[in-house]
């Protein structure tokens, strides 16, 4: 009886063993800002319970990162076609979202890298107000009507905050100060970290500020959006990209991403990152609740 337990207990040791060795494995990265530590984590936890075993890697730079993907070191990135399209495949012509996500989805096939349905969400660049210049401005609603007023004032104390990645790229500051004919110089301008922008709007430190069109902080802080009237900033439509080796592997995974991607849309991915950002929530915690909220069958 001894013998026949034993064997027994190895038989399904063994079979528990096979089973777990049979779980998919993927490896999802993240780059290293809230909102790509979000979507990592509740991606995470939802093919967890689709019997994946998902290994991430967060905290990446956007270039190691691009790089990890292509090279097959990373199966699975939540990229944004402004990016892809841009820094990645040196397309400079104005596309729409439609557009966009059709271009980026063709390029990167090239590369092995599979678009799959996108979200409902794009984290572009915008200017924004303090609450305090637009309760005194409440005529600034576009870019362009910012424009009028700074040249109309001309005071080198109505600053305009922006991020030092931004302020460096030509794809950046120099081509929206041409295309909109502003007129900001040193003078006027203030380079700083991406967070320290959100602080100087909070505390009315500066005139406007660059900010991303998703962060939590803009409705914590009670931060005017200005429309970007003459179309500059790309749009940054977030979506699931995952290598064709990966996908011919497990088909699956396709259809299992379409709802997840599906739930994201500009005013959920706010909240998220608010509960993070604004709130001091884990990620972990945020992506457990949310998946709680929006059961995926």
């Amino acid at each position: 009886m001894k013998t026949s337990s034993f064997l027994l207990g190895c038989v399904l040791l063994c079979a528990g063993f096979a089973q777990a060795a049979e779980k998919p494995v993927i490896r999802i990265g993240a780059r290293v800002f809230t909102e790509q530590t979000l979507l990592a984590e509740i991606t995470s936890q939802y093919l967890r319970t689709k019997g994946y075993e998902v290994q991430v890697t967060g905290g990446l730079g956007s270039n190691l990162a691009r790089s990890a993907h292509e090279s097959g070191q990373l199966d699975m990135l939540w990229e944004y076609t402004g990016v892809s399209l841009v820094a990645y495949n040196h397309v400079t012509e104005k596309l729409d979202s439609e557009q966009s996500y059709a271009r980026v989805k063709e390029l990167d096939a090239k590369k092995g890298l599979v678009w799959l349905t996108p979200s409902k969400f794009s984290n572009t660049y915008a200017l924004a107000l303090p609450k305090n210049v637009a309760d005194q401005y409440p005529q600034i609603n576009t870019i362009s009507e910012l424009n009028t007023v700074l040249r109309k004032e001309a005071k080198t104390n109505n600053l305009v905050a922006l991020d030092t990645e931004f302020a460096n790229r030509s794809d950046g500051l120099d081509g929206m100060v041409k295309l909109y004919d502003m007129n900001l110089t040193r003078k006027n301008i203030r380079q700083m970290d991406a967070g320290l922008v959100y602080t100087a709007l909070r505390n009315g430190q500066v005139f406007a500020g660059l900010v991303y069109t998703t962060d939590g902080r803009l409705n914590a802080f009670k931060l005017k959006l200005l429309e970007d009237d003459k179309h500059y900033f790309p749009d940054y439509t977030a979506a699931p990209v995952v290598r064709q080796a990966y996908l011919d592997a497990h088909p699956q995974l396709v259809e299992q991403l379409k709802p997840l991607a599906e739930l994201f849309d500009d005013n959920t991915m706010r909240e998220l990152n608010a509960r993070v950002d604004v709130d001091h929530q884990s990620p972990s915690t945020v992506a457990a609740d949310f998946l709680r909220q929006h059961p995926i069958n």
